[in-house]
């Protein structure tokens, strides 16, 4: 008779306790994922935006105002509304001069509660402008 004798029995997964851990770290960076993704979209949304002004055919012959001025509809187009051109945008000159565009702003957006995170970006863009006949 086996009434005795018990039997070891191994067990394989994992408890209750630990799927919920995992659940809700999966669910906290999901959450992050949601918050931080759109404010990255748009900022590589307004790089590639900005790369195809700067270097467009003669943009380096332009001046600010028309280079903001392609800028306004290419973000209007793409939905790019975190940056002010009159703020965020500064065009300078080089000392071999060439011309550089200066992209340079933060996104202050809520995360939770009274946290808030802040986003910030700086880039320069070379204003090439390829001549027309190549």
């Amino acid at each position: 008779s086996t009434k005795g004798v018990t039997m070891k029995r191994n067990q394989k997964g994992i408890t209750l306790l630990r799927f919920l851990f995992v659940l809700a770290l999966v669910g906290f960076f999901g959450f992050l994922f949601m918050r931080l993704f759109p404010v990255y979209s748009e900022y590589f949304s307004a790089v590639n935006d900005i790369k195809a002004v700067t270097q467009a055919a003669g943009a380096d012959k332009q001046a600010l105002p028309q280079l903001k001025d392609s800028l306004y509809r290419r973000f209007q187009i793409s939905y790019v509304d975190s940056i002010n051109l009159e703020k965020h945008i500064k065009l300078r000159t080089e000392k071999e001069g060439g011309k550089v565009l200066d992209l340079n702003y933060e996104v202050r957006k809520p995360l939770i509660y009274n946290l808030d995170f802040v986003a910030k970006f700086e880039r320069s863009f070379p204003v090439t402008g390829r001549s027309d006949a190549e």
